[in-house]
């Protein structure tokens, strides 16, 4: 059962004394990026002022997410569509590429009935209908995506204990316990002639940057990230998938270098070995003693 606030309940009991009297509510969705930026939209035709947000009315359209209600620790899963047009633009991409391209990969979401005293009238208050985090992306067309999402529940499902013994280091690179800084292995760079969306043109290509990460800044692809399969070195990149468009000459971009996670790299490559998190040490599992 939801907890209704003292607000909704007196709004709710002013209108069943008064029948007549105006009410409205509306569906207010909150989505959350990998980076940390929410988006809010609203399912009703008129921005909707919130829990300090704006609840905008021409965003995203967002339906199937449901209210389900019940007793244990069942994950809630459910199956929603969202339409958006070529206009609703995420970090400089449009919403249904920076969703493709993983910019909402594990995003927290939120669904809020918020009840209101009228249609665009004063908030009085709303109840959590849905509280989870996207799941899968599962399809993504030109007007539309379809996306999993479920509940919070689902961390129970993670895998325990958190922390493995492996034989390639644990962190991500970059990252708080890596302890490298992007900055000091990346390099600016812009497209060179006769690049397409598979492979990338540049004459600064380093040897270092194979498995590393390619940001683009300017241009129609702009704060797209890509993956770099191979290099060959002063040449080209070849990327491990296709760019959403197809890049111009003279797009800019930043490039850093990859890891492989082994303990050779990481002493040779970054010189990070006090940060490494590996257990190159450890038998095969077939090893039997």
């Amino acid at each position: 059962m939801k907890q209704a606030t003292t607000a909704v309940t007196s709004l709710i009991n002013a209108a069943r004394s008064a029948p007549d009297a105006p009410l409205a509510f509306a569906e207010c969705f909150t989505f959350t990026t990998a980076t940390g930026t929410p988006y809010t939209w609203t399912n009703v035709d008129y921005d909707i002022n919130f829990n300090g947000s704006v609840f905008s009315a021409s965003g995203p359209l967002v339906s199937g997410l449901k209210y389900k209600g019940s007793v244990g620790l069942e994950v809630d899963k459910q199956q929603i569509t969202i339409a958006a047009r070529p206009t609703d633009i995420i970090n400089g991409a449009p919403f249904l590429i920076a969703l493709r391209d993983g910019a909402f990969d594990g995003a927290p979401v939120f669904r809020d009935r918020v009840f209101l005293s009228a249609p665009a009238g004063t908030v009085g208050g709303s109840v959590r209908m849905f509280q989870g985090r996207i799941s899968t992306v599962d399809s993504v067309g030109r007007t539309q995506a379809t996306v999993t999402v479920a509940s919070d529940l689902v961390i129970l499902d993670y895998d325990m204990p958190k922390n493995l013994f492996s034989p390639t280091c644990l962190h991500v690179l970059y990252d708080a316990g890596c302890g490298i800084i992007r900055g000091t292995f990346s390099l600016d760079g812009t497209v060179g002639a006769g690049s397409n969306s598979n492979t990338i043109n540049f004459s600064g290509a380093r040897a270092g940057d194979a498995q590393g990460s390619l940001v683009f800044t300017s241009g129609a692809n702009a704060n797209v990230r890509a993956t770099i399969r191979s290099v060959n070195v002063g040449t080209s990149y070849s990327l491990m998938y296709p760019l959403p468009f197809a890049p111009t000459e003279d797009d800019a971009f930043n490039v850093a270098f990859g890891c492989d996670h082994t303990q050779a790299t990481c002493q040779g490559k970054f010189n990070n070995l006090i940060n490494f998190r590996g257990f190159p040490y450890v038998p095969p599992p077939q090893v039997a003693y």
